[in-house]
């Protein structure tokens, strides 16, 4: 058996002995239910024979179950995120990727500012990319102080001079992609025929 097949058999296996358990049964009781052997009910329980519709069928019927129950494999990983929200600067940040090396995307909530509070420009590694979902964000890049608003995109290199913060007192928030080594964002289109 090929390693995808010999783990689905594996896992099928894992499956029959819990539910023979649970039903109090032993490999004797059930094949005199099934009309299934011992010797394969136990090579079925192992992962050592792959599992055949018609036995799937008779296990199936035995157990009470659908046969989705008995080869549905359930999921081994949480695919939710730990969007655990943090603060920095006064910006409130929730995570929307798991990687902490690489491409990172952030929701970012930034607080509406005072009219003569002054954003100052720094310069890093990196490279970042903005989408405004809601307010204005004022961005300042070396020479350019621009404002954007809701579904406008910057992207830059983070080694210019640069700041950025709401435009005026209402919150603005953004969707940040950030690369810690100046990763560029991949944008692919293709036509299909």
């Amino acid at each position: 058996m090929t390693s995808d097949l010999l783990s689905v058999a594996q896992t099928v296996g894992a499956r029959l002995r819990e539910l023979r358990l649970q039903s109090g049964r032993t490999q004797a009781q059930l094949s005199a239910t099934t009309g299934i052997s011992e010797s394969t009910l136990s090579r079925l329980e192992s992962g050592q024979r792959k599992p055949t519709l018609e036995l799937l069928l008779a296990l199936s019927t035995a157990h009470d179950v659908t046969i989705d129950d008995l080869v549905h494999t359930p999921a081994t990983d949480d695919p939710r995120l730990d969007q655990r929200p943090f603060t920095r600067h006064g910006r409130t940040f929730v995570p929307l990727s798991r990687t902490a090396g690489g491409l990172q995307a952030f929701k970012v909530t930034i607080p509406g500012r005072a009219g003569d509070e002054q954003l100052e420009q720094r310069s890093h590694e990196g490279f970042d990319w903005f989408y405004v979902l809601s307010g204005r964000l004022r961005l300042m890049l070396g020479d350019h102080d621009m404002i954007l608003g809701v579904g406008e995109v910057a992207e830059f290199d983070t080694r210019v001079p640069h700041a950025f913060g709401s435009a005026g007192p209402e919150p603005t928030e953004i969707l940040s992609l950030f690369g810690q080594t100046g990763e560029r964002i991949h944008v692919r289109a293709s036509t299909i025929r």
